[in-house]
């Protein structure tokens, strides 16, 4: 996992969506760093006010509004512990990245994006006087702001909101290596809400929400092992008959 690209990925799925608020990117940037803390480990466990004080959060209540946010728009998957001694459970989700390495190379597109880029409450000043001697370029905003390369007003984030059928959904998680069921429960739950989250927004990316469901699944089966675990450990080992004669002597 790259810990660059993670992060700017998410910073950038950050800028274009309007659901979140401050207290939303503090918990999880708070939440990033306790993954980094466990080496960006599959699955960790977090306390709560551990997190509520590194995220500058002083309510109960907005934590778990936030956090069960989060989950919902599929930037984590959120598994709540009713053990005190027990944290809870989260794995983060991979945001657009990739495992090749960060190269510094120059990007003759990036920059013609970044000249194009202008904050939106700044006003266009252009130049037509010459600078230092040489022309200036009249369709260049002269900003005292860096401009900033990576981000593209203009790109379309999620491209697949909603797939071409059950058969597209069939055929993504067996490339996943869940069964066909899995997909079956997925694709009909969502189409029967006609590709909605459960917060009444339109699904922005139905692979992503396909992988959050295979996590969540698989974590789900994880706990029902160590439940049947515990349950068996509480049998009767020892076999001793339910019935008793008090009658007869000791």
């Amino acid at each position: 996992m790259n810990y660059i690209k993670q992060l700017n990925a998410a910073f950038e799925k950050f800028f274009f969506d309007e659901r979140l608020n401050p207290t939303h990117i503090s918990l999880y940037m708070a939440l990033f760093q306790e993954w980094n803390s466990s080496r960006f480990a599959d699955v960790f466990f977090v306390n709560r006010r551990e997190l509520m004080r590194v995220a500058k959060i002083g309510s109960k209540s907005t934590y778990h509004r936030c956090i069960t946010d989060l989950d919902s728009w599929n930037y984590l998957s959120y598994f709540p512990s009713n053990n005190p001694y027990k944290g809870s459970k989260i794995r983060m989700a991979i945001i657009g990245t990739t495992d090749e390495p960060v190269t510094g190379d120059y990007d003759p597109i990036l920059e013609q994006l970044a000249e194009q880029y202008c904050p939106k409450d700044e006003p266009v000043v252009y130049q037509h006087h010459p600078i230092n001697g040489q022309a200036a370029d009249p369709h260049r905003p002269a900003s005292g702001q860096a401009l900033v390369p990576y981000i593209n007003n203009t790109k379309q984030i999620n491209i697949h909101k909603q797939p071409k059928g059950r058969q597209a959904v069939l055929i993504f998680f067996e490339e996943k290596g869940f069964n066909a069921d899995e997909g079956k429960k997925f694709f009909d739950h969502y189409h029967s809400n006609n590709w909605k989250t459960s917060d009444g927004n339109e699904v922005r990316d139905w692979q992503a929400l396909a992988i959050h469901w295979m996590d969540r699944t698989e974590l789900f089966n994880e706990d029902n092992k160590e439940i049947k675990k515990e349950a068996s450990h509480n049998q009767d080992n020892l076999k001793t008959t339910k019935t008793k004669d008090y009658a007869q002597p000791l």
